[in-house]
């Protein structure tokens, strides 16, 4: 079975919102064996969005849209859907008591605009929103299933796992699909791609290997897919364990982790607590660890000690080091980091300084120049970087680095 998304709105288009529910629509339906073949965006246009239904059912079983329900005159999904299926809007009553109970429940008046999404065509079956106001539609015509749920993020969520996936498992015989992702950092993607090779050459009919790379970080992704789950589950685990010698010394997680989760999560695991000291970063690296739930567990704080003078009255630096080396340099993040952990008496601390860009660069210090240094109850060590000439990749890539060298000396403990 196949499966194809359009996403109706002009609000896409222009770059207004960004287009978050397909990728959560993708990732929710392959878990449920689910593939999906396109995904398309299309404006507030009758004849646009006609055009995208009708090539859509050329090449899907399932055509899954979202967007236009709303009761304003911009909202026209559920008109042409109308027309286009050649049927008629009926009142739904058990809708229009739910959507008057919502407005009553605010003390809102309830006007003949909200009236108006309760009549859906005639011909489908109606998704109950426990979220908000606008039903979804499951229509069964040409031989194919369309579903039409509202824009809104989370109102679609509770439609597609509460009523959709469901309903299509129910109707389709869908195949398992397992996979199974690594965490990879230190290495880039055509090195990797030439060290595992041979291994990537022999895997079995129905595997398939995906690089996903990202900024600082690259996920190896290996995907199966078959009827005998536990056969699929045996296969995988096998090849990841052939796979995993080849590559340890890069391996930082595993599936979905990110690098402050599994930092996060060793430092809570051994009782430790972590402060950092930033410069070229500008609290990025605090930024990250604290978006993790429960980081308030291991994080102590952060200074952003930008200029010369913050890293000497602050965190104090010596001038006469800052004079000699400048801010870019080992003896500089070394006593940062010396001082973060001092000054908030934990036991490891990250310090990084750099030159972002794009400008600021030298002979000696080009753009992307970074060191960073770690402190540990046992030592502090500090590394220096390369990472190109784009300031906001050099940000990204100095947090990620900086969490990974925090990651090993964690492990060396």
């Amino acid at each position: 079975m196949l499966c194809e998304i359009i996403t109706i709105g002009d609000e896409i288009l222009i770059g207004q919102i960004v287009d978050t529910n397909s990728a959560w629509m993708a990732q929710a339906l392959n878990n449920a064996g689910i593939m999906v073949k396109q995904i398309s965006s299309v404006s507030d246009n009758k004849d646009h969005i006609m055009k995208a239904l009708d090539e859509a059912r050329t090449r899907a079983d399932v055509i899954l849209i979202t967007g236009g329900l709303g009761p304003t005159k911009d909202d026209i999904t559920k008109a042409t859907l109308v027309d286009y299926f050649q049927t008629t809007l009926v009142r739904n009553w058990d809708v229009y008591r739910d959507v008057k109970k919502i407005f009553e429940s605010r003390e809102l008046p309830y006007t003949a605009i909200n009236e108006r999404q309760a009549d859906v065509p005639a011909n489908c079956v109606v998704i109950g929103n426990t979220k908000g106001t606008a039903p979804g539609m499951w229509f069964n015509e040409f031989g194919k299933v369309f579903v039409s749920m509202p824009g809104v993020p989370y109102e679609m969520k509770a439609m597609m796992e509460t009523f959709v996936i469901p309903k299509l498992k129910e109707q389709f015989k869908t195949p398992n699909i397992i996979h199974q992702t690594i965490l990879i950092q230190g290495i880039g993607e055509s090195f990797l791609s030439e060290r595992i090779a041979d291994w990537e050459d022999r895997l079995p009919e129905g595997f398939k290997l995906a690089y996903l790379p990202s900024t600082g970080m690259l996920r190896l992704r290996l995907t199966a897919i078959g009827e005998d789950k536990p056969k699929l589950e045996q296969q995988i685990k096998e090849l990841m364990n052939a796979l995993t010698p080849l590559i340890t010394q890069y391996i930082v997680g595993y599936n979905d982790e990110t690098m402050e989760q599994i930092v996060g999560r060793l430092l809570s695991d051994k009782g430790r607590k972590l402060s950092t000291a930033e410069s070229c970063t500008g609290g990025y690296i605090a930024h990250r660890i604290t978006s993790v739930p429960g980081s308030s567990a291991y994080f102590e704080g952060s200074l952003i000690t930008y200029s010369y003078e913050i890293k000497e009255n602050i965190l104090g630096v010596k001038k006469e080091t800052l004079e000699q080396y400048g801010a870019v340099s080992e003896q500089v993040v070394l006593a940062m980091a010396t001082a973060a952990r001092a000054q908030f008496k934990t036991d490891y601390s990250i310090a990084a300084s750099g030159i972002a860009g794009p400008g600021g660069g030298t002979n000696d210090k080009p753009v992307g120049t970074v060191w960073i240094a770690i402190s540990t109850p046992h030592r502090t060590i500090a590394k220096r970087f390369l990472f190109g000439n784009d300031r906001e990749r050099n940000i990204i890539r100095t947090c990620i680095t900086a969490l990974n060298l925090l990651r090993q000396e964690i492990l060396k403990d």
